[in-house]
């Protein structure tokens, strides 16, 4: 016998013409109350109530940067596909540029410079989380990336293309430059801007960021002595890689095999260490040389610091969930300078909303390591519920994990396993560069061996 079963689903949402303002579960991180006081305190809110009013173009920007595959107008499809039986405004491509223009980026960055933060607790041992805290430091990473943005005479005004074989490349390119939080990859702070200055360049805008009773990770291109001096000066602590042909004198030996030196008139405690990595395909041998500000080689062993610096690929990870997982490597939408930038800081908050959700989620279980949530999932989930139009107002009994949070907890994935994998590209930009030799892209199991290198006078 054939049985049928009913469905009945209550979607609270804002009234009337803001109904599409939402961003389904993730709305719950960022409310109606929140985006109007980011539209108040830019002045962007409408001067009269439009059928697209300022709120709703707020969450449109935002829910764009959950499908980037479509257009607007296919976004907004999504924001309304949840709304049956409230009556909707049906705008134009035409329409929805212009609103856009309207609000410009202010209110992005406002969101942006309110929800930014670790989305970590104090270390204490109940909330600490694996890979989060070190010795009582926060720990967090500096790096730069680039994003692409369409080829247009409007582009072009601003920014430039990257040099290549045969001249500019395809598409002109921005530099992101941006401060993470390692155990949660979470984005501190963030800037952008053209590709013709550098990641040292951008640095200095992010030192207000910075603060005691963190420990900043970076490679060999932020080792310069000038740019160490300014972060030190914001109380932070550093862990900088050096180049292993840079000359450092030795003042002082310790036990752990570190020693006392200075970069400039900052001192310094170097290690130097082999690592050797050994899998089934053979075995490799490099030698690593890191700068740290934490002198008390007792507190803080030379060991324990070359293992920690590990945790500086996380800031690679998080570029890799925007770019790949989000982005899904393609061209930003915007066609203008003023659009990239509103474009850019509603990606970096849609993130943030992401990454602060399997945050809030996996700190509900202390021993759970943040890395092991999916990226993913949580992206997929927020998608669905967004279409969904589902949980955008928060219900009387407060849910701490919510949907997202709730897959994310029941797909965690495995411990992470020590593996090496080949800095190669993977899929070829040209067909003849594909012809080349074999390369072998195996991603192999790992075993790595440490061993302090004893210092010698230069």
């Amino acid at each position: 016998m054939d049985t049928k079963s009913v469905i009945t689903r209550t979607t609270t949402v804002a009234g009337g013409r803001f109904a599409p303002g939402h961003l389904g579960e993730l709305t719950q991180q960022v409310p109606f109350e929140m985006v109007d006081e980011a539209l108040s305190a830019t002045r962007t809110t409408q001067s009269r109530l439009r059928d697209l009013p300022s709120r709703v173009v707020v969450y449109l920007l935002l829910a764009a940067c959950l499908f980037p595959e479509v257009g607007y107008l296919g976004v907004w499809r999504k924001l309304v596909a949840g709304l049956e039986g409230i009556t909707t405004a049906t705008p134009s491509g035409a329409g929805l540029a212009q609103a856009r223009r309207r609000i410009g980026a202010a209110p992005l960055r406002w969101l942006f410079d309110l929800l930014r933060g670790p989305a970590a607790s104090t270390p204490t041992a109940s909330s600490r989380q694996p890979g989060t805290w070190w010795r009582g430091l926060l720990v967090c990473a500096i790096d730069g990336t680039t994003l692409t943005v369409p080829d247009s005479p409007a582009m072009l005004t601003r920014f430039t293309k990257q040099r290549g074989n045969h001249g500019g490349g395809g598409y002109p390119q921005i530099r992101l430059v941006a401060l993470v939080a390692c155990g949660t990859r979470t984005l501190i702070d963030a800037v952008f801007g053209p590709t013709t200055a550098g990641e040292t360049t951008y640095t200095p805008r992010l030192l207000a960021s910075l603060r005691a009773g963190m420990i900043l990770l970076a490679d060999r291109n932020f080792a310069a002595a000038g740019l160490l001096a300014q972060i030190a000066a914001t109380g932070a602590q550093v862990l900088v890689r050096l180049k292993n042909s840079r000359t450092m004198p030795v003042l002082a030996r310790y036990p752990d095999g570190s020693y006392l030196s200075t970069l400039a008139a900052l001192p310094v405690r170097v290690i130097e260490a082999e690592i050797t990595i050994t899998t089934t395909a053979g075995r490799h041998t490099g030698v690593y040389r890191l700068a740290t500000t934490l002198l008390d080689h007792r507190r803080y062993p030379a060991s324990e610091l070359i293992t920690l610096y590990h945790q500086r690929w996380e800031i690679e990870t998080a570029y890799l969930e925007l770019k790949s997982s989000i982005l899904g490597g393609r061209v930003l939408r915007a066609r203008t300078p003023t659009g990239v930038e509103q474009e850019v800081y509603a990606l970096l908050v849609v993130y943030q909303l992401l990454r602060t959700a399997i945050a809030d989620a996996t700190s509900t279980r202390p021993d759970t390591d943040p890395d092991r949530a999916s990226f993913t999932i949580a992206w997929h989930t927020a998608r669905d519920q967004l279409i969904q139009a589902a949980d955008v107002i928060a219900g009387t009994v407060i849910d701490l994990i919510g949907t997202i949070g709730r897959h994310v907890l029941a797909n965690l994935m495995p411990t992470r396993r020590l593996r090496v994998c080949p800095r190669i590209v993977k899929r070829a930009i040209s067909k003849y560069q594909a012809r080349g030799p074999a390369i072998d892209r195996t991603s192999y199991k790992a075993t790595t061996a440490i061993n302090i290198l004893a210092a010698t006078d230069p």
